[in-house]
Protein backbone atom coordinates (compact mmCIF):
# COMPACT_ATOMS: atom_id res chain seq x y z
CA UNK A 1 0.00 0.00 0.00
CA UNK A 2 1.34 3.54 -1.28
CA UNK A 3 -0.40 5.51 1.80
CA UNK A 4 1.03 8.93 2.89
CA UNK A 5 3.93 8.21 0.07
CA UNK A 6 3.00 10.74 -2.24
CA UNK A 7 6.45 13.04 -3.51
CA UNK A 8 7.95 12.95 -6.79
CA UNK A 9 10.50 9.80 -7.13
CA UNK A 10 12.11 11.49 -9.84
CA UNK A 11 12.55 8.28 -12.25
CA UNK A 12 15.05 6.84 -10.20
CA UNK A 13 15.62 4.47 -6.99
CA UNK A 14 16.39 6.30 -3.73
CA UNK A 15 20.20 6.23 -3.37
CA UNK A 16 20.08 8.01 -7.05
CA UNK A 17 17.30 10.28 -5.57
CA UNK A 18 19.07 11.28 -2.37
CA UNK A 19 22.24 12.03 -4.28
CA UNK A 20 20.72 14.15 -6.61
CA UNK A 21 18.93 16.23 -4.12
CA UNK A 22 22.23 16.08 -2.30
CA UNK A 23 24.42 17.56 -5.53
CA UNK A 24 21.76 20.18 -6.23
CA UNK A 25 21.35 21.25 -2.82
CA UNK A 26 24.95 21.93 -2.60
CA UNK A 27 24.84 23.63 -6.27
CA UNK A 28 21.66 26.39 -4.81
CA UNK A 29 23.62 27.07 -1.75
CA UNK A 30 27.27 28.01 -3.31
CA UNK A 31 25.97 29.69 -7.15
CA UNK A 32 22.39 31.47 -5.06
CA UNK A 33 20.89 29.94 -8.14
CA UNK A 34 20.63 26.66 -10.59
CA UNK A 35 18.93 26.45 -13.87
CA UNK A 36 17.12 23.08 -14.08
CA UNK A 37 13.60 21.46 -14.93
CA UNK A 38 10.28 21.84 -12.99
CA UNK A 39 9.98 18.76 -11.56
CA UNK A 40 13.42 18.31 -9.93
CA UNK A 41 13.48 22.38 -8.34
CA UNK A 42 9.81 21.24 -6.55
CA UNK A 43 11.70 18.19 -4.92
CA UNK A 44 14.88 20.21 -4.32
CA UNK A 45 12.82 23.11 -2.31
CA UNK A 46 11.60 20.41 -0.06
CA UNK A 47 14.88 18.45 0.55
CA UNK A 48 16.66 21.70 0.51
CA UNK A 49 14.18 24.29 2.89
CA UNK A 50 14.39 22.33 5.97
CA UNK A 51 18.38 22.23 5.78
CA UNK A 52 18.35 25.98 5.50
CA UNK A 53 16.29 26.43 8.52
CA UNK A 54 18.89 24.14 10.52
CA UNK A 55 21.19 27.26 9.88
CA UNK A 56 19.77 29.38 12.15
CA UNK A 57 21.01 28.08 14.52
CA UNK A 58 24.67 27.42 14.87
CA UNK A 59 24.97 24.85 16.73
CA UNK A 60 27.25 21.50 16.39
CA UNK A 61 24.48 19.40 16.08
CA UNK A 62 23.08 21.05 13.28
CA UNK A 63 25.79 21.48 11.69
CA UNK A 64 26.42 17.36 11.46
CA UNK A 65 22.93 17.13 10.81
CA UNK A 66 23.68 19.74 7.24
CA UNK A 67 26.93 17.70 6.73
CA UNK A 68 24.87 14.66 7.28
CA UNK A 69 22.69 15.18 3.94
CA UNK A 70 25.51 17.14 1.60
CA UNK A 71 28.80 15.89 2.73
CA UNK A 72 30.33 18.64 1.73
CA UNK A 73 32.19 21.23 3.73
CA UNK A 74 32.97 24.16 1.97
CA UNK A 75 28.83 24.61 1.34
CA UNK A 76 28.46 23.36 5.01
CA UNK A 77 30.35 26.44 6.16
CA UNK A 78 28.73 28.87 3.07
CA UNK A 79 25.11 28.18 4.55
CA UNK A 80 26.21 28.51 8.23
CA UNK A 81 28.15 32.05 7.58
CA UNK A 82 26.54 33.87 4.82
CA UNK A 83 23.16 32.30 4.41
CA UNK A 84 22.43 32.29 7.78
CA UNK A 85 22.75 35.80 8.60
CA UNK A 86 20.45 36.83 5.34
CA UNK A 87 17.42 34.93 6.68
CA UNK A 88 18.02 34.91 10.12
CA UNK A 89 14.51 36.72 10.96
CA UNK A 90 12.69 35.01 8.02
CA UNK A 91 9.84 32.85 8.68
CA UNK A 92 10.07 30.19 5.93
CA UNK A 93 10.26 30.63 2.24
CA UNK A 94 14.02 30.72 1.38
CA UNK A 95 13.60 29.72 -2.34
CA UNK A 96 12.27 30.90 -5.26
CA UNK A 97 10.75 29.41 -8.38
CA UNK A 98 10.69 30.94 -11.65
CA UNK A 99 9.19 29.42 -14.34
CA UNK A 100 11.32 29.91 -17.97
CA UNK A 101 9.67 27.62 -20.16
CA UNK A 102 9.90 24.69 -22.44
CA UNK A 103 13.79 22.64 -23.23
CA UNK A 104 14.00 22.46 -26.87
CA UNK A 105 15.18 18.77 -26.90
CA UNK A 106 12.22 16.89 -24.50
CA UNK A 107 9.94 19.76 -24.19
CA UNK A 108 10.25 19.42 -20.42
CA UNK A 109 9.05 22.50 -18.56
CA UNK A 110 12.44 24.34 -17.27
CA UNK A 111 13.09 27.19 -14.51
CA UNK A 112 15.26 28.73 -12.12
CA UNK A 113 15.79 28.15 -8.03
CA UNK A 114 17.30 30.46 -6.35
CA UNK A 115 17.67 32.17 -2.85
CA UNK A 116 15.10 34.46 -1.99
CA UNK A 117 17.56 37.35 -0.62
CA UNK A 118 20.00 36.81 -3.07
CA UNK A 119 18.12 38.05 -5.99
CA UNK A 120 19.63 41.92 -6.08
CA UNK A 121 17.49 43.04 -9.23
CA UNK A 122 13.84 41.86 -7.31
CA UNK A 123 15.16 43.66 -3.80
CA UNK A 124 15.60 46.73 -5.90
CA UNK A 125 12.63 46.79 -8.01
CA UNK A 126 10.51 46.47 -4.84
CA UNK A 127 12.68 49.74 -3.09
CA UNK A 128 12.20 52.10 -5.02
CA UNK A 129 9.83 52.85 -7.88
CA UNK A 130 10.29 55.65 -11.05
CA UNK A 131 7.75 58.62 -10.42
CA UNK A 132 8.94 60.84 -12.78
CA UNK A 133 8.75 60.15 -16.60
CA UNK A 134 10.59 61.96 -19.41
CA UNK A 135 9.91 62.65 -22.35
CA UNK A 136 11.63 62.63 -25.32
CA UNK A 137 10.74 63.94 -28.66
CA UNK A 138 12.09 62.73 -32.60
CA UNK A 139 13.93 65.67 -33.41
CA UNK A 140 16.29 65.23 -30.42
CA UNK A 141 17.10 69.05 -30.20
CA UNK A 142 19.85 69.65 -28.09
CA UNK A 143 21.40 66.61 -28.70
CA UNK A 144 21.09 66.04 -32.43
CA UNK A 145 24.09 68.74 -33.38
CA UNK A 146 26.57 67.41 -31.52
CA UNK A 147 25.56 63.39 -32.20
CA UNK A 148 25.68 65.04 -36.22
CA UNK A 149 29.19 66.42 -35.78
CA UNK A 150 30.97 63.20 -34.10
CA UNK A 151 31.01 61.15 -37.15
CA UNK A 152 32.58 64.03 -38.95
CA UNK A 153 35.44 64.57 -36.93
CA UNK A 154 36.29 61.00 -36.59
CA UNK A 155 35.80 60.69 -40.70
CA UNK A 156 38.36 62.83 -41.36
CA UNK A 157 41.38 61.14 -40.07
CA UNK A 158 40.26 58.68 -41.69
CA UNK A 159 40.15 60.33 -44.95
CA UNK A 160 43.68 61.55 -44.41
CA UNK A 161 45.86 58.67 -43.81
CA UNK A 162 45.01 56.40 -47.11
CA UNK A 163 45.90 60.04 -48.98
CA UNK A 164 49.02 59.85 -47.15
CA UNK A 165 50.52 56.59 -48.08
Amino acid sequence: MRHNKKFNHLSRKKAHRDALLANMTISLIMHKRIFTTLAKAKALRMYAEPLINRAKEDSTPNRRLVFAHLQNKEAVTELFREIAQKIANRPGGYTRILKTGNRLGDNAQTCFIELVDYNENMLKDNGAKKSTRTRRSRRGGKNAAPAAEAPAATETPAAEAPAAE
